[in-house]
């Protein structure tokens, strides 16, 4: 299996420290947020890596040369998205060429920590065309499931906004979940994505196609996480990352 992190974004909410480097390279404890995050996936077994790059592109280019040197067992390939960011939905066809014949694939944001178990993550729902590792963290905006845990919807409770391949979905008879930032897919959904524009959002993507397609919400019922997001949550990620 393949595993793609998203390491492009400019990380506007992490400055000052993103005036001089990269998101994924913000040190939590000593340690880049990247390499924290490709440990964990090296623990579980996912060392088949591609990483999408754009801000401070040369920066991570040679962190991962670097890394590569003392860790031999990763293989680690990068999408390039300098001319432009794509997005979570563009940067997955941006960097389909990288997936060779991997028929599912593990996406994660460089920026989450958490307890995730990513082996049993993967387990849950493999049959599915997506699974979304979702939480009950408080929100304006939710995904919907039905009963059965299928994406249906979305809305911003804030505004009423609903958004579902659905007519008239009423967002209060169905489960509210936050998305977590890590999901899986089939690459078979990749060609579905050819004709949508050059930008485009992953969850975009997936609430268009989920009445033809089953995408699954998986809650870890003891699940920790962390969206490291503002510079004054440095410290908090910091014994977050002790803790686990």
């Amino acid at each position: 299996m393949k595993t793609m992190i998203f390491a492009a974004g400019l990380g506007t909410r992490l400055r000052p420290l993103t005036d001089t480097m990269p998101k994924a390279l913000v040190p939590i404890g000593g340690h880049p947020l990247l390499e924290i995050l490709l440990r964990k996936l090296g623990e579980s077994g996912f060392r088949d890596i591609v990483i999408n790059i754009h801000h401070f592109a040369d920066q991570i280019e040679e962190w991962v040369e670097v890394f590569l040197s003392q860790n031999p067992e990763f293989t680690v390939a990068l999408s390039d998205e300098r001319v432009q960011l794509l997005e979570t939905g563009g940067g997955i066809r941006h960097a389909a060429p990288l997936f060779g014949d991997a028929k599912r694939l593990l996406i994660h944001n460089v920026d989450i920590l958490s307890n995730c178990d990513l082996s049993q993550f993967i387990k849950e729902g493999s049959d599915h065309a997506a699974t979304l590792l979702v939480s009950q963290r408080k929100t304006q905006r939710y995904l919907l499931f039905d009963e059965s845990n299928r994406l249906v919807g979305w809305t911003n409770l804030s505004t009423g906004q609903v958004r579902s391949p659905y007519a008239n979905l009423e967002p209060s008879r169905c489960r509210m979940l936050a998305f977590a930032g890590i999901h899986h897919m089939s690459t078979s959904l990749l060609p579905l994505m050819n004709a949508w524009p050059e930008k485009f959002s992953i969850i975009d993507f997936y609430l268009s196609i989920c009445d033809r397609y089953p995408i699954l919400g998986y809650v870890q019922p003891d699940l920790r996480l962390m969206d490291v997001g503002k510079i004054d949550s440095l410290a908090e990620a910091e014994r977050f990352v002790t803790s686990l």
